[in-house]
């Protein structure tokens, strides 16, 4: 199976989630939040389209990314999941480098805060990105999803009702 930003996106955010998704059962299309940064993506920056490509490799689909600087935009709603957006960016980075574009950089964007995090290229990132796989690999390949964890963001995730319908 090819991973995705979202697969490692997920791993950091919930084990639960990323299971789910990486066995067929996608809520996204149901979730305004979702909806919303969407919608935020596409009407922050106008002009995006026009100067940066669209690029996929190896399961990974970076929607702009500044071949001329090798530098990937990732525009995000809010930080309240920082360390998942740094992981995802950081496997973009890596896996970049894998297919041969050397020391590549990257910016997370949150238009709504006025906030921008740029990473820059770490050798670090070749290694995480082979551990954060397997770790996705264990995780999606269990025959029992994982336990429930409840955590703060729960409530904006858009498995919240599916996690919940019992308790």
């Amino acid at each position: 199976m090819p991973l995705t930003g979202t697969h490692i996106a997920y791993l950091h955010t919930c084990h639960r989630k990323l299971w789910l998704f990486a066995n067929g059962i996608h809520m996204e299309h149901t979730s305004g939040m979702v909806a919303e940064g969407k919608l935020i993506a596409d009407t922050t920056y106008l002009d995006r389209a026009r100067k940066y490509t669209e690029l996929a490799i190896e399961g990974i689909k970076i929607d702009f990314y500044d071949a001329k600087n090798r530098v990937v935009h990732e525009v995000k709603k809010s930080d309240k999941v920082k360390q998942a957006h740094f992981a995802q960016v950081k496997y973009y980075l890596a896996v970049l480098v894998r297919n041969g574009i050397d020391q590549p950089s990257a910016i997370i964007e949150y238009p709504k805060l006025k906030q921008r995090e740029i990473i820059e290229w770490d050798n670090q990132y070749l290694a995480d990105a082979t551990l954060w796989e397997s770790q996705v690999e264990i995780i999606v390949q269990d025959d029992l999803c994982p336990a429930l964890v409840k955590k703060s963001i729960c409530k904006s995730c858009s498995y919240y009702e599916l996690c919940y319908v019992n308790e």
